[in-house]
């Protein structure tokens, strides 16, 4: 029998800069209304995305010039340094768990790159000890708050008595870009926000749930659904249209076959955790899985405060939903680039 592992503690950070959805859109149109006629068709988007406000790296004017991909690079690098420590930094005070006991780092990012990594970045500033695992992992995108989880575990289940911190962060807006006028781009400006989640997972300690088990369904042929196209500015965005209709035709399936091989089937979960990617994606989730419209609550207050931080973002949710009633068995969920459904079960 494998070792028993838990979820320790759980925490969430959030960078300054808060932005109202309203003042998006009214930036949106002044930069691309001009543009184009189908401009138009798009701006709906932003008052139906479910959208209240987020929380940027920068204040709104600087998204307002044409950035380069050093100058991306570097807000990314001092940026997403500070909402590590303070995501990390938060999960081990509510472990009790001190930086020197760490014995492992994973951390999740897609939306910048750092060499040497943030953990190693982090290292000095948190107290790491010098021979602390470094597990750096890119390219899960929206599905990596949980796929870091489920490899948090694995790393956990191998050395029963040892300690991971999972770091996942995302600074999704700079991705915002001035010089292409696209429906990807426009819908990425309706969505992205920035932020963060770390968590502690160990074999010893109660902690806040237990790991069940964990799962992922690849899609073939579907690389160009999601993802990002890399040019001299930075990152481009790949959103296709289809993702929820993609998701009302194969997310139920995948997700039955997912949970089959953790030893239980769809009907025996008591919440599903879903990453929301938007307001269609949740409504294609809620229709895929059986679930009852609206059921998917804490998800809508989630993207209505903070937008889709991509990896971040389902531990949000997961955050408002330990502070529920608990239930016995939740499974999060989070689709991202692949494409891939990535899954872990959690048991109270």
């Amino acid at each position: 029998m494998s070792a028993q592992v838990n979820l320790i503690s759980l925490a969430t950070a959030s960078p300054p800069h808060v932005v109202l959805q309203d003042e998006v859109a009214q930036a949106a149109r002044e930069v691309f209304g001009g543009r184009s006629r189908e401009f138009d068709r798009l701006y709906p988007v932003f008052a139906n995305s479910g959208i209240v406000r987020r929380q940027t790296i920068k204040p709104m004017a600087w998204y307002r010039e044409n950035r380069s991909w050093p100058e991306r690079t570097e807000v990314y690098v001092e940026g997403a340094l500070d909402l590590f420590v303070a995501a990390a930094e938060r999960a081990l005070a509510r472990a009790g768990v001190a930086s020197s006991e760490v014995d492992a780092v994973v951390t999740v990012s897609s939306t910048g790159i750092a060499t040497p990594s943030l953990e190693a970045r982090a290292m000095a500033r948190m107290g790491l000890r010098a021979d602390v695992a470094r597990i750096p992992v890119f390219g899960l995108g929206c599905a990596g708050g949980v796929t870091g989880l489920s490899i948090a575990t694995r790393l956990a289940r191998a050395e029963p008595n040892s300690i991971v911190l999972m770091v996942c962060v995302e600074l999704c807006t700079l991705a915002f870009r001035l010089d292409e006028f696209s429906s990807a781009n426009i819908v990425a400006t309706a969505l992205f926000g920035d932020g963060a989640a770390a968590c502690v997972v160990s074999g010893g300690g109660k902690g806040l749930r237990r790991i069940e088990a964990a799962g992922e369904h690849t899609w073939p042929e579907t690389l160009d659904i999601m993802g990002w196209r890399v040019d001299p500015h930075g990152f481009g965005v790949i959103f296709d249209r289809s993702i929820p209709a993609f998701a009302v035709a194969n997310i139920g399936a995948a997700m039955a076959g997912i949970v089959a091989k953790m030893g239980f089937t769809l009907e025996e979960v008591d919440r599903f955790v879903c990453h929301p990617g938007g307001a269609k994606v949740l409504e294609a989730l809620e229709l895929a899985l059986g679930l009852n419209q609206g059921a998917l609550d804490r998800e809508r207050e989630v993207l209505a405060d903070h937008g889709n931080m991509s990896a971040p973002t389902v531990m949000f949710v997961l955050e408002r939903v330990l502070a529920d009633p608990p239930k016995p068995r939740l499974v999060l969920s989070a689709l991202g680039p692949g494409f891939t459904a990535s899954c872990v079960s959690l048991a109270a």
